[in-house]
């Protein structure tokens, strides 16, 4: 596809690894000498991220990454890209290659069961199937399965308690129903299954190769998928055979926005969008705009600036949160007085 030349890899694998030094920086060096762009995470618990470049350089990297122990069958699913979705490239140690902050939760001991994408419909159009989305909130606006429960889910790391706090009115206080889960790549659902295997759940489910297989698998015409796929890289979102999407990405808070959204008076390109116009202090919007400016400047001058980094955006959306919170509980407190 020559208007597509950038390959996209997304890839993971649930393994064991004991030195993690020993893997990152082989594994940055092999990234960085194919000249590859993205970001690969590196934990006890495994490997995950995505990457792009060339068809060519991305086949070496993967040449690297089957060679680490444990990677031989590593899960890779691939895409395409008009342009370099990513601004640089970094192999980075985690915690948690995929963070749900529940202790002894592994996929390689316990996890449910495969659904391939072409057995997913008739799965989740069985009525005695719950069906649900483990993702983020802003990636489910965006598009879900055919009568899917959105949890409603800021982060994964929020999935554990929503699960515990909706279990009864879900399972009907019996293991007996199916549970059907599903993510973008995979990736989180093999937590997530492994989460309720934990919890004494029996029948659980989950799509092999996430949405993503599925998008790139399952003909339009046969799909019980409605709308488009959010994605972690500068596409930001993909429809049926894996086409890049109509979405665009607000730069000051990440979220997807749709044509309309961008034309609203709330928006503004690297400041502000209608999802986060009220929540930004004027500092931050100020901020914003001096590293939009920035940015414009380097690419009139033929360079590349890397923009607001995803530590910016956490701690942005962290502060952002307490602000929220704060208000509210002064809110109450003044109605309590009044």
């Amino acid at each position: 596809m020559t208007d597509q030349p950038y390959c996209v890899a997304a890839l993971y694998q649930f393994t064991r690894f004991d030195d993690l030094e020993a893997v990152r920086a082989p594994l940055l060096a092999a990234c960085e000498e194919a000249g590859t762009m993205g970001t690969l995470l590196v934990a006890h618990e495994g490997l995950n991220g995505t990457i792009a470049g060339s068809d060519a350089a991305i086949a070496r990297v993967l040449e690297h990454v089957r060679s680490i122990p444990g990677c031989a069958d590593i899960e890779v699913k691939f895409g395409r890209a008009a342009e370099m979705p990513f601004l640089r490239m970094k192999v980075r140690l985690k915690k948690e290659i995929v963070t749900m902050g529940v202790e002894g939760i592994d996929p390689t001991s316990m996890v449910g069961t495969y659904v391939d994408p072409q057995d997913w419909n008739a799965l989740i159009s069985d009525p005695d199937t719950i069906v649900i989305d483990t993702r983020n909130d802003y990636e489910v606006a965006i598009g879900t399965f055919e009568g899917a429960i959105d949890p409603k889910t800021p982060t994964f790391r929020d999935f554990p308690a929503w699960f515990r706090q909706q279990r009864g009115k879900l399972l009907g206080n019996t293991n007996k129903p199916k549970v059907a889960m599903f993510c973008t790549g995979g990736i989180r659902c093999e937590k997530s299954t492994a989460f309720l295997k934990a919890e004494g759940v029996e029948d659980v489910f989950h799509l092999k190769g996430g949405i993503l297989k599925y998008l790139e698998e399952v003909p339009e015409e046969e799909s019980m998928w409605r709308g488009e796929c959010f994605v972690f890289d500068e596409r930001v979102s993909v429809g049926h055979g894996l086409k890049q999407g109509d979405y665009a990405l607000c730069r000051a808070c990440r979220h997807p926005l749709t044509q309309e959204e961008l034309s609203a008076p709330e928006y503004e390109d690297g400041v502000s969008c209608p999802h986060c116009h009220t929540d930004r202090t004027p500092e931050q919007r100020a901020r914003s705009a001096e590293r939009q400016k920035q940015a414009r400047l380097a690419r009139q001058r033929g360079e590349q600036h890397v923009g607001i980094s995803q530590e910016e955006i956490r701690a942005q959306r962290k502060a952002e949160k307490l602000a929220a919170k704060e208000a509210a509980r002064k809110a109450a407190a003044a109605q309590d007085h009044g």
